[in-house]
């Protein structure tokens, strides 16, 4: 029997839950999480739209529950699905803030937000997350050789949740 939370209660909290009983949602997100709807495991469709994604926002929060949010892009296919729970991307050198590597020092709890603006497509994915330092097979696996920028580290993100967000006012735009 497995320990792990359910989808949907990863995604809703029970003060989110109990927002959606009160605005007349929960019913329907109830029907879709039985259904099966929210998953761990990513589909093949979403495998795909991860492959073809050359920018990503990690989420993160302090212990003290500070949220961030942070960047992260490279050429398509940067990130890299290793299974269909794990994703991982190298993380290149940057500001040297080493926010989002402090957080997950601190806290494992992360989000993906990905965007296809010119399909008017998002993907949410709720997860937990590591920097893994010290690891020179998995950096090899998840570097682009012919991407110039230094990589310090890999991040790896074990999926917890994912689910597609509507379309709805996502701006239509197209690369230049």
């Amino acid at each position: 029997m497995s320990t792990e939370v359910p989808p949907d209660e990863v995604m809703f909290s029970a003060t989110a839950r109990a927002e959606q009983a009160r605005r007349g949602s929960r019913d329907g997100y109830a029907r879709a999480a039985a259904k099966g709807r929210f998953r761990r495991e990513l589909a093949d469709d979403v495998i795909a739209f991860i492959a073809e994604r050359n920018s990503a926002y990690l989420a993160t929060a302090s212990v003290k529950g500070q949220p961030y949010v942070q960047h992260r892009g490279g050429p398509a296919g940067f990130l890299r699905v290793l299974d269909r729970r794990t994703i991982a991307f190298a993380d290149y050198a940057g500001n040297r803030q080493y926010i989002s590597a402090g957080n997950l020092a601190d806290n494992e709890r992360a989000f993906l937000f990905l965007m296809d603006y010119a399909e008017a497509r998002r993907l949410k994915l709720w997860g937990r997350a590591r920097v893994a330092r010290g690891e020179p097979d998995l950096v090899t696996r998840v570097a682009d050789p012919g991407y110039g920028a230094t990589i310090e580290q890999a991040i790896v993100f074990r999926v917890l949740a994912w689910d597609w967000n509507c379309s709805q006012h996502i701006p239509r735009l197209v690369p230049a």
